[in-house]
């Protein structure tokens, strides 16, 4: 492994690490603590929000470094397009896991130094029945992390295409998290991020633990789909492979005046 190697591995760790120390530490202030007060609607716009403001700001400070996956279901996106190779998924799927814990254990640590935590306040772990807001069960939890899932991969692989404006690239990936959480935490506290979903449920255990195969599993079929849905969109080119944090050759089968054209 290279020095450049390492580099991406450990900025795709601290970005996992970020997220969810930022986004489930709000979603514990909020629905924990009870700091937005008796409404759920504002703890929900606000943990969305977190989630949405903190990726737009880490694609634009860590996606040159990474392509800022921080998200399994995101890196299965881009193996399942061709855009990076296996050796390379399995290797951010490593560092996203362990940076997914040390922000949890962060958040751990952080909320236990306050005289009013309780360890049945969650620590923003994802559920369904009893630990969903509208007492979603296990089938309609799997089916709507799968379905938005499905819509934040395709747009993260579509905002990330070559021919994409990369200028607005963060922000559109950003506003896309926001809106699948505006529509996701009421049912599920919203996962589309198995690493996301395993770093608490480690330290909630209990029912967390026990219904994480839903919050792991249907993401991952949620971005395997949008993928293949992805590739029959936009098939992915030579470009786009080169655009991504580790570049793979793809077989040319495009006509050779097309393929000079895209390459200039």
């Amino acid at each position: 492994m290279t020095a450049m190697d390492a580099k991406k591995l450990v900025v795709e760790a601290v970005g996992t690490a970020v997220l969810v120390f930022f986004g489930a530490g709000v979603a514990t202030l909020s629905f924990g603590f009870g700091l937005t007060g008796s409404s759920p609607s504002a703890g929900i716009v606000i943990t969305a929000a977190t989630f949405g403001l903190v990726l737009g700001v880490l694609a634009y400070t860590l996606g040159p470094l990474s392509g800022c996956h921080i998200n399994p279901a995101v890196t299965l996106g881009f193996l399942v397009s061709r855009r990076i190779g296996l050796q390379e998924a399995v290797n951010y799927w490593v560092a996203q896991v362990l940076g997914a814990i040390v922000g949890a254990l962060v958040l751990w640590g952080l909320v236990h130094t306050t005289s009013t935590y309780r360890s049945s306040m969650g620590l923003g772990a994802n559920g369904f029945d009893s630990h969903s807001l509208v007492g979603v069960d296990a089938g309609g939890a799997f089916l709507v992390e799968v379905v938005l899932t499905f819509v934040f991969v395709f747009v993260v692989l579509s905002a990330s295409r070559a021919k994409a404006p990369a200028l607005v690239a963060g922000a559109v990936i950003g506003m896309a998290l926001f809106s699948v959480h505006l529509v996701g935490i009421a049912f599920t506290g919203m996962s589309v991020n198995p690493a996301r979903s395993l770093g608490p449920a480690l330290f909630v255990g209990g029912d967390a633990l026990n219904q994480l195969w839903v919050f792991i599993l249907a993401p991952l079929v949620g971005g395997a789909l949008a993928a293949g849905c992805h590739l029959v969109v936009h098939p992915t080119t030579q470009e786009d492979v080169d655009k991504a944090p580790r570049t793979v050759t793809l077989p040319d089968q495009r006509p050779s005046a097309v393929s000079d054209e895209v390459t200039r």
